[in-house]
């Protein structure tokens, strides 16, 4: 199974991002537009593993603060386009202890520097987007999910399969 461990948007949340995903496509920018059903923070990416039972004593683990989260600017990590996200301290922390207790049951995680963001387009081509304005809303983090990801008639769906 390929496995994440997210934060999971809210409703208003993706709603605003939508409304960002059209300003990008006036712009005439292409790419693999994310479905905003699939929006979400990666904390951990833990990819194929098939054992969830150690992945959920590791969350069950770390007690998830709640924090207040809204998105900050755009950026992009190589050809993907994401929104960032401030208010995210408790975030990184928390994404900082849930790597390193993965990591101390052997369970493969990403090591990269962990940065609050929600992408929004995947191999994004064409001209860098400019002038769009950031969407307003917020949420309070209060669950932390562990996600499968897989592939139906080629698009790219997420399950929840645990939360803390």
């Amino acid at each position: 199974m390929r496995l994440f461990i997210a934060i999971q948007l809210t409703d208003s949340m993706k709603k605003a991002l939508v409304g960002t995903l059209h300003d990008l496509k006036k712009q005439g920018i292409a790419g693999n537009y994310v479905p905003m059903q699939n929006f979400h923070i990666t904390l951990a990416f833990i990819g194929e593993y098939n054992d969830t039972a150690p992945i959920k004593e590791v969350m069950d683990s770390i007690p998830v603060e709640k924090a207040r989260l809204s998105f900050s600017d755009f950026g992009n990590f190589g050809d993907a386009f994401y929104i960032g996200i401030k208010g995210n301290q408790k975030i990184k922390k928390y994404a900082s202890d849930l790597r390193k207790g993965l990591a101390s049951r052997g369970i493969p995680c990403d090591t990269a520097k962990f940065e609050p963001h929600v992408t929004l387009i995947r191999k994004q081509k064409g001209p860098r987007p400019s002038g769009i304005p950031l969407p307003k809303a917020d949420m309070t983090v209060s669950k932390v999910s562990l996600m499968k990801s897989e592939t139906r008639d080629g698009k790219t769906v997420y399950k929840e399969l645990y939360s803390v």
